[in-house]
């Protein structure tokens, strides 16, 4: 079993950066897709970006896409999202999750609050 722990959020203005990590512990991390997603308050949890085991393949929703880049590391059993050109609407508190089968997460870490002002 795995387990994950983000960092990285906080407030930012619009136009900026921010990198989010997450750190994973307790298992073999490049047995695992991972994948980062979102919930912004009153809306239901949705994909950010995804990225399969070996980091060949990736994923992004179409509202960050040429905008999040995902990437891992698995020496260092991290997944990170760095998030350029942040909007308003990317307000919302992120989550990294893991799967060992495509699009099945079983795994989430506790979240890291992202905050985009205008």
């Amino acid at each position: 079993q795995v387990q994950l722990v983000e960092s990285g959020g906080g407030l930012v203005q619009a136009g900026g950066s921010l990198r989010l990590s997450c750190a994973t512990s307790g298992s073999t991390f490049s047995s695992y897709n991972m994948g980062w997603f979102r919930q912004a308050p009153g809306k239901e949890r949705e994909v950010v970006a995804r990225i399969s085991r070996s980091g060949d393949v990736t994923y992004y929703a179409d509202s960050v896409k040429g905008r999040f880049t995902i990437s891992r590391d698995n020496a260092k059993n991290t997944v990170y999202l760095q998030m350029n050109s942040l909007k308003p609407e990317d307000t919302a508190v992120y989550y990294c999750a893991a799967s060992v089968f495509p699009n099945a997460y079983n795994y989430w870490g506790q979240g890291t609050q992202v905050t985009v002002s205008s």
